[in-house]
């Protein structure tokens, strides 16, 4: 393969409906793409049928991606890369990306949450398992349902290298479906996008309670305010929380129930409380996040308050009135 063919094709790791939907409108658009999932049967459905049974309403491009099960190919044929896996699978793939892939190579992850267990950034996690120190995050309202249909979305690459971030809005600008924007404040894109999931969960939750608009609007402002708070703890911009990796993301997520985390919102709001109310992103990030505000010394009443009601500890009927309390005390 020669070296510009390599440069321009993009390869996406995990086969899940985002990384699938990413890859069918690159392809569309005319980007080389080569999926790699670890499923043997999703490889199979995909060469056989052209359709991902994670993502079964689209038919994939049939000359311009690709899928494979073997992550040597994947590291031979691109070298811009986009991790598409979930937040408690990233160390594992990192480890096994690592084998494969070597300096000259960029990844960026489009993971909406913290890493378990320890509460670290997934782009910190990228760094301890790959031999690149090239990484950076995607986030912002784009939800593959959104992309598949052609319906305008948008995102954010971000990184603290120039060439991470030109590279990724070259190869996944996708007009009119997609435009990428750029940002060097890696930590406030990824810290924005997994509190944005969390936050998500509550406005579901707000929503299935029937709260008014105000309580509604409430919400969003107060969110807002803890999460730049923390962010500016942890050395990230306040700024972007209200750009499109934070506020955009919240605003889109949570208006549509095509978002598993607002979906779970309104099970909790009807008192569905298990041991699948932690699986979404946004749920473990609220869950992280509060033993993240915790170490910085960060006061984040809406969070807390959304975490005690994933942990069973409150009831959301009650979350309400408590997040308010904690909001009217503050100074």
């Amino acid at each position: 393969m020669s070296p510009s063919v390599r440069a321009d094709t993009v390869g996406i790791v995990g086969a899940g409906a985002f990384g699938t939907a990413l890859g069918a409108i690159l392809a569309r658009a005319g980007r080389r793409v080569v999926l790699w999932s670890r499923d043997g049967k999703v490889v199979e459905a995909v060469r056989r049928t052209r359709i991902n049974p994670r993502l079964p309403d689209v038919e994939l491009p049939a000359d311009s991606l690709e899928i494979t099960d073997e992550p040597k190919r994947l590291a031979t044929e691109a070298r811009f890369l986009v991790l598409a896996v979930s937040s408690t699978d990233v160390r594992q793939r990192s480890r096994e990306l690592g084998n494969v892939l070597d300096g000259s190579h960029i990844v960026v992850h489009a993971i909406g949450g913290l890493a378990a267990p320890t509460n670290e950034r997934v782009s910190e996690v990228m760094v301890q398992g790959l031999p690149t120190l090239k990484v950076g995050a995607l986030a912002g309202p784009a939800l593959p349902g959104d992309l598949t249909e052609g319906a305008f979305s948008s995102i954010v690459v971000a990184s603290a290298f120039d060439e991470v971030v030109n590279e990724g809005r070259r190869l996944l600008n996708a007009p009119p479906v997609l435009r990428v924007y750029g940002s060097k404040d890696l930590a406030g894109v990824e810290l924005a996008s997994a509190l944005s999931g969390a936050y998500t969960v509550a406005l579901g939750m707000c929503d299935g309670l029937d709260l008014s608009p105000v309580v509604r609007a409430v919400l969003i402002t107060r969110a807002l305010a803890e999460a730049s708070r923390l962010g500016a703890a942890a050395g990230a911009e306040a700024r972007t929380f209200s750009g499109l990796a934070g506020l955009g993301n919240l605003l889109v997520r949570s208006a549509t129930e095509r978002s598993a985390d607002y979906k779970l919102g309104l099970r909790l709001a009807e008192g569905v409380v298990s041991s699948d109310s932690a699986r979404t992103e946004g749920a473990r990030a609220a869950l992280m996040g509060t033993e993240l505000a915790k170490q910085h010394k960060v006061r984040m009443p809406v969070l807390t308050g959304l975490a005690a009601v994933l942990a069973g500890k409150l009831d959301p009927k009650d979350a309400g009135r408590l997040i308010g309390d904690q909001v009217a005390s503050e100074e």
